[in-house]
């Protein structure tokens, strides 16, 4: 047995990744892209790289396997596969959020299904985050990597625990989808196909509020209402397109991101207030958060 550090971690890495019996393939009619057996019957994948379609194969270890399309979220960039079959596989247990300078292992899994592998460094960490689609990311996690065919597949620590699933943000850079995250999508997803989220029925243009009212609004910007979407929640209120919104129950609304921060799933159905500026006037109007539409 070697006594080499080095040569001890190299070995255990290729042993970690050689039982990834969890990473998967699946074919897509174009590219290959990797996937994680989340249960035994259950894949998930990187929602941006499965193309439009309810038919797919999945392929483990050379085998292939039907699957269908349970569900799908760009909000968090979550799709969902349901296998024909069970295909009986011990993931690993969730681990806690890495440090930045952490290494991590990226696993996807090559057009036979077995598992490929990379290392990368933990480039960022920090809180929460909404994307741009409104989902919310229970946490900010930057890989220095760039995926390929591995999107998808499962990252995990050093010590084998699971941190979540791969999947590239702006410039390809590689980004982590926490496992908590996966496991809060999941159920909507396999019961509804979607996760249902909040919304105003509005088209919003981002504006900065006049100099002479930045006083009365106390923001520099806002969300001008340019579309109403015809009896939805927003019309109802009593809306009306030029307006400004400053504001969603106290949540600054000078930003998309900001204002999927007020629109989460919980808040479906409850009232919220909006402040708006409205002829060089505040105003406040009372709103039911309506559920967005199926796309």
């Amino acid at each position: 047995m070697t006594t080499d550090l080095l040569e001890q971690l190299s070995e255990s890495l290729a042993d970690r990744l050689a039982a990834a019996t969890y990473a998967v393939a699946i074919r897509t009619g174009r590219r290959d892209r990797s996937g994680i057996l989340w249960r035994d019957d259950v894949v998930v994948t990187s929602e941006q790289v499965l193309p439009e379609g309810s038919d797919f194969v999945v392929v483990r270890n050379g085998t292939e396997f039907p699957a269908r399309l349970a569900g799908r979220d760009p909000g968090t960039n979550v799709a969902v596969l349901r296998l024909a079959q069970g295909l009986p596989s011990l993931r690993p247990a969730a681990c806690p959020a890495p440090r930045a300078g952490s290494l991590a292992l990226i696993v996807g899994a090559d057009s036979a299904g077995a598992p490929t592998g990379r290392l990368g460094m933990v480039h960022a960490t920090g809180p929460e985050w909404h994307s741009m689609a409104g989902g919310r990311i229970d946490a900010l996690l930057r890989l220095d990597a760039r995926l390929g065919a591995d999107e998808g597949g499962p990252v995990l620590s050093l010590g084998g625990g699971l941190i979540g699933m791969s999947t590239a943000g702006p410039r390809r850079r590689a980004l982590v989808i926490p496992a908590a995250t996966v496991d809060r999508v999941l159920e909507p997803l396999l019961t509804q196909g979607r996760v249902g989220r909040g919304w105003l029925g509005v088209g919003l243009q981002h504006v900065l509020v006049p100099d002479r009212l930045r006083e009365a609004a106390g923001r520099e910007r806002g969300l001008m209402v340019v579309a109403l979407v015809p009896k939805g929640p927003a019309e109802q209120a009593g809306v009306l397109p030029g307006d400004i919104i400053l504001e969603v129950n106290g949540a600054r609304a000078g930003r998309s991101r900001g204002l999927a921060a007020a629109l989460g799933a919980e808040r479906i159905g409850q009232p919220a207030t909006l402040k708006l500026l409205r002829a060089g006037e505040v105003h406040l109007l009372t709103i039911t958060i309506g559920t967005h539409p199926t796309r």
